[in-house]
């Protein structure tokens, strides 16, 4: 067993699934040139986590009636700077077009295809408590290419209910289920104390992959992803910035405060 892993520290090559690989072809519509399913090109994990920003960006850009988009316009509403851009996009074989920029559509495609996104994605949510329950309705999820297959629940009150349509099993048939839906994503939302126990037999049902919202560290078997969601972390280290920007605020006053005669000498 391995402790939870979100991917390869420091940016090291991303390798899982099946992508494509720049083109050996040159020019700026060089199109991207399809592997074999045993190869994947070497895709720097802060790569892969940056291109569903700007997936979402291209969707609102095409929502909003742009065919083509400047690599600086792209960045902008993204939210990184060009050269990043540039370089992420090349990874794809995507260069753009000089004075033109990017068509919108196609790196839609682009991009969808690298993440696997060109069919719709089956996923499994497993705890319907507060937030399970918002989670299951969310509407986002359809719109990004994953569709919340089935629901799971050890408690015997919450089996049987229906949230958003699918009713809610328990978790002893995981198995079943997960083979009738060909599911290998799941969204674990349970309580820490029991999310190791449900992560093993997601493992054990054939899951690969996991989105972990409950408080705690999981230990995986090499082969499975595991992606961790702690909003309390989020706000304890928006705190400290908080708590930082407090303190650079008082220093002037606190130095004031500490030598007052400084003060009358320059007066």
């Amino acid at each position: 067993m391995s402790a939870q892993r979100t991917g390869t520290p420091g940016g090291e090559p991303y390798r899982s699934g099946r992508l494509t690989t720049p083109a050996t072809t040159t020019g700026p519509d060089a199109p991207a040139t399809p592997l074999p399913a045993a190869g994947f090109p070497d895709l720097p994990e802060a790569t892969v986590a940056r291109l569903p920003e700007y997936l979402r960006a291209l969707h609102n850009l095409a929502d909003s009636g742009h065919d083509t988009v400047s690599s600086e316009g792209l960045a902008t509403v993204a939210g990184v700077n060009s050269a990043k851009l540039r370089k992420d996009l090349s990874h794809l074989g995507s260069y753009g077009t000089r004075g033109v920029g990017y068509d919108v559509a196609l790196l839609i495609e682009q991009i969808e295809t690298v993440l696997g996104l060109n069919h719709s994605r089956a996923v499994a949510l497993v705890g319907v408590g507060n937030l399970g329950h918002a989670l299951a309705g969310y509407a986002g999820f359809v719109s990004r290419g994953f569709r919340i297959a089935a629901l799971f629940d050890a408690d015997p009150n919450r089996v049987g209910e229906s949230i958003n349509g699918l009713a809610v099993h328990h978790v002893s048939e995981l198995a079943d289920v997960v083979a009738s839906e060909s599911i290998s994503i799941a969204v674990v939302a349970t309580p820490a104390s029991a999310a190791q126990l449900v992560v093993d037999e997601l493992v054990s049902c054939g899951v690969t992959s996991i989105l972990n919202f409950a408080p705690c560290v999981l230990s995986v078997p090499d082969g499975v992803d595991v992606r961790k969601v702690d909003l309390a972390i989020e706000l304890q280290i928006l705190s400290f910035h908080e708590h930082r920007k407090a303190s650079l605020t008082a220093l002037p006053s606190l130095a004031a405060a500490a030598h007052p005669d400084s003060e009358a000498v320059a007066t």
